[in-house]
């Protein structure tokens, strides 16, 4: 449930959406404009034209130009005068040339009948609201006269604004945005929606902000901070914009540095929310879609989750939103100065944002052509032109200069590859180590079909069925007889969608019927519900605009029935993801990590190996300053050539006997010393080495002169020659961690999951190694005895402490409870350990039933009733006898 503070914030935010007109920013300086408002119906004396009678008109003194009437044909102005209509007297340029002499532009609207008094009193509403500054000044707002003729308001007062052409023709949606009130190029939607947009901004921060994660979160969060920490590069392609932006971060105060990243995310997100209002408000001019659009996506379960956290996601949406805000900016141009501006600029924004991740190069790739065309079609595309958008985009992928400035400096102490060289850097920027075009390495993925399908399903259900409902008709939308003048735009927005769907699921080449993962793949598809979400804004002004040409237009209901969907769907989503989002409480990650080091031996090396314990135990020794006594190494990284020529100065205690972790020893063929594990330890024979989580499979040269001992979630590698006590090893490693999260409590997908299995799997390992060593080792027959008991008595111990605990934890003791049945031990009671051993098989086959082995546990617990049974016969016929 949303707590009361969080309503608050949004009821505010909501309110605000109402008074933005009053405190919107003030235009260009030295321009002014006169809005001229008829109340009155025309007459045929008043133009000599009988098509004026019955309307209401409105005209607006400005420069002729072809690019002035094209704006004004484009745009939304106050409600009450969609619909409004070209004077079919004006010349060709689309202005009336009145007695005076002065050009004008005059739009009309028919008048209903009998509404003269509403008309009049939505008019003057109109012109106050217009002229806010105007009713500061001046008192009161200014109603046009009761009688005939034009009503001139008064200048204001301060700063006067330009009259930008944002009128419409008609054929838009949505409320409008009055008569808009500046020029200047950017992204900015016109009359007052500036402020909407920061208000919704607002209240999506504020909600990002209450629900972050104070600590570490799971996935790529350790290392990306770990590498902004250490000004060093993150994992391929480098993410030097993320990188940056995170390394001032981790300077502010307050916080972990992994709360202050998690608060950038956060902030950046929120950013991305108003972008997407922007692109829906100035394309159909409806607030109730923008809103639609932005609270959607920016509160969909996706969204949420991967906004608050320190990962490259958030920055994303920014990008994709900016690309769309920017694309209806350029649409909506009034002059070839401002679409030139508006080109140059978004060009800038493609490079950099392919400074942060590289999936959206597949929108900038239908952007651009899109840009140029326009461009071309309008004459305005010379070499000149296109050169300085060449520029501007090699201006936005500066930040990758950073990449080869930290290699070369080489003081972090944590970094990824060697940039120094151009084929480092091509090697990095393509995610060569990964494969270019791949999103992970040696792995077989899921079908494209498949892929769309589970796309297809994670959209509806992080959008909702409706969602995707008013998208499509935002689509079918341009198909409609009356031209749409924001058709060109969703064609381009659909054709973004549709691309990046198809490559992605043809490159994605990881199992999304894994739970871990779908949680990978599923964050890269955030960028294509970005568009979803605006389409289906647009799709909603769209019936709102067909519900003006009904019995519904001028009254309360056509407004009702736009904003009503909206902030439904709106607060559906807050309602139904908000407790799953809430991360403020979640430390989960950030204590594994503090657990595995905190339980290392002074002066320990770990051998790293996976994404949680790699990542979370690098933040925590780099960032946080925890354990300075450990040295931790990865094992995936030692089998790069970049890794230790670059990194082995800051892993002080450690000797490497070469400059390459392989399993051949010797000279490799391109003259690199290569060394294998077993060759690693011998030259460290005074550390402790342990392995967090496995070793590599490709190496098992240790098997030599070491063995794994288990230590919690890690293993220890012992000399062979160590000779094992089973119940020193129980003791030593029974209270190794203080965890105390419930089992399951966390989605399969999520690294908590990951995290939670890895501590609770930890409980049960010295008891599995010391029963494995009994089924295994050649050892002596008492040997075997004291293992089976030792192993049973630990399961014992754990399964009875933990009422809900993991599946095979059922299956591990039932055969436990089998094997000392085997060895007829007088202190153990049989009939116990039958009964044991039938109740936790059974358990387990009723939760594990994809096991291969089901059929087989069944039968054997079928023999194992029948022994039950006759035990319990003999014992009772001995009683029987024996009273």
């Amino acid at each position: 449930m949303v707590p009361v503070g969080v309503t608050w914030i949004l009821l505010a935010a909501v309110l605000s959406l109402f008074h933005w007109n009053e405190q919107r920013e003030g235009g260009e300086q030295g321009g002014s404009g006169v809005v001229w408002v008829m109340e009155q119906p025309w007459t045929v004396s008043s133009f000599k034209n009988e098509a004026w009678a019955g309307y209401f008109a409105i005209k607006i003194p400005c420069q002729p130009s072809a690019d002035n009437i094209e704006a004004l044909l484009n745009v939304w102005t106050w409600p009450w005068w969609s619909g409004c209509s070209l004077h079919p007297a004006v010349s060709e340029e689309g202005f009336d040339v009145s007695e005076s002499g002065h050009k004008a532009l005059i739009l009309k609207k028919p008048r209903p009948e009998g509404t003269v008094p509403a008309v009049r009193e939505s008019i003057g509403k109109a012109t106050g609201r217009l002229f806010g500054e105007s009713e500061k000044a001046g008192g009161a707002g200014m109603l046009p006269p009761r009688v005939g003729g034009w009503h001139i308001p008064p200048s204001p007062r301060g700063r006067t604004r330009k009259v930008a052409a944002h009128m419409g023709t008609g054929t838009g949606t949505g409320t409008g945005a009055g008569i808009g009130i500046g020029t200047g190029t950017g992204i900015g939607i016109g009359n007052g929606a500036g402020g909407a947009a920061g208000a919704l901004g607002a209240a999506v921060a504020a909600l990002y902000t209450a629900t972050l994660p104070p600590a570490l979160p799971g996935g790529d969060a350790g290392e990306l901070i770990t590498a902004a920490y250490e000004l060093g590069v993150a994992h391929p392609p480098g993410y030097p914009l993320f990188t940056l932006l995170a390394k001032v971060a981790t300077g502010l105060p307050g916080g972990s540095p992994a709360f202050r990243v998690n608060l950038l995310c956060g902030l950046v997100g929120a950013a991305a929310a108003s972008l997407l209002f922007c692109t829906v408000f100035r394309l159909s001019g409806s607030h109730a879609g923008g809103i639609l659009a932005a609270g959607v996506f920016s509160f969909s379960r996706l969204t949420w989750q991967w906004s608050i956290t320190a990962e490259v996601f958030s920055l994303n949406n920014l990008f994709v939103g900016l690309l769309m805000a920017l694309t209806a900016r350029f649409e909506e141009a009034s002059t070839a100065k401002e679409r030139s501006k508006i080109s140059k600029l978004g060009a800038f924004c493609c490079g950099l944002s392919l400074c942060n991740q590289h999936t959206i190069v597949l929108y900038v790739v239908c952007v651009v052509p899109w840009v140029l065309s326009r461009l071309f079609r309008k004459r305005e595309l010379s070499l000149g032109h296109l050169l300085k958008l060449g520029l501007c985009f090699l201006a936005g992928l500066l930040p990758y200069l950073y990449l080869p400035v930290s290699s070369y400096l080489s003081r972090a102490r944590w970094t990824w590859g060697d940039q120094t060289t151009f084929q480092g850097f091509l090697t990095h920027f393509l995610r060569e180590e990964y494969g270019t075009f791949n999103l992970a390495k040696s792995e077989t993925g899921s079908s494209m079909r498949e892929m769309l399908l589970f796309q297809l399903v994670q959209m509806k259900s992080e959008l909702s069925l409706p969602v995707l409902a008013l998208a499509l008709v935002a689509c079918v939308s341009t198909a409609l007889p009356k031209k749409q003048q924001k058709s060109p735009v969703i064609w381009l927005f659909t054709g973004m969608l549709c691309l990046y769907s198809l490559f992605f699921a043809w490159r994605a080449n990881l199992d999304v019927t894994k739970p871990l993962f779908l949680g990978v793949v599923e964050r890269f598809w955030l960028q294509s519900n970005a568009v979803v979400a605006v389409l289906a804004g647009l799709g909603l002004a769209t019936l709102a605009s067909l519900g003006r040409s009904t019995v519904l237009e001028g009254t309360w209901l056509l407004p009702c029935l736009e904003w009503f969907p909206a902030l439904a769907l709106v607060a559906s989503q807050l309602w139904a993801n908000y407790r799953t989002c809430d991360q403020s409480n979640n430390y989960v990650v950030d204590k594994f990590a503090r657990n595995v080091l905190s339980s290392m031996p002074a002066g320990a090396v770990i051998l790293l190996r996976g994404d949680l314990p790699g990542n979370a135990l690098r933040y925590l020794h780099y960032c946080e300053g925890m354990r300075p006594d450990i040295t931790l190494v990865d094992q995936e990284m030692m089998t790069y050539e970049w890794y230790l020529p670059k990194l082995a100065k800051h892993l002080p205690g450690v000797h490497f006997p070469g400059n390459r972790w392989n399993p051949v020893e010797g000279a490799l063929p391109d003259g690199t010393l290569a060394f294998n594990l077993h060759r690693f330890l011998q030259v460290n024979k005074h550390k402790e080495v342990f392995v967090c989580i496995g070793l590599h499979e490709g190496d098992s040269t240790w098997r030599r002169s070491h063995s794994l001992w288990p230590w919690g979630t890690c293993e220890k590698l012992v000399p062979s020659g160590a000779v094992f006590d089973p119940g020193e090893w129980i003791r030593l490693t029974r209270n190794l961690y203080n965890w105390t999260e419930d089992y399951g409590s966390f989605s399969p997908s999520s690294w908590e999951a990951v995290a939670n299995e890895e501590m609770w799997q930890a409980r049960m390992k010295t008891a599995f190694f010391i029963f494995d060593l009994a089924e295994m080792a050649s050892v002596t027959a008492e040997m075997k005895s004291q293992l089976y008991t030792f192993a049973y008595t630990s399961y014992k111990e754990i399964v009875n402490s933990h009422p809900h605990h993991p599946v095979n934890w059922h299956k591990n003791y039932a055969i436990a409870c089998e094997r000392m049945l085997r060895l007829h031990r007088g202190d153990v009671d049989p009939e116990t350990l039958l009964a044991e051993t039938v109740k936790h098989f059974l358990l387990y086959t009723q939760k594990a039933e994809d096991d291969p082995q089901h059929q087989d546990i069944l039968q054997a617990v079928q023999h194992l009733r029948e022994e039950l049974q006759e035990l319990r016969r003999r014992k009772a016929e001995l009683r029987r006898r024996a009273g």
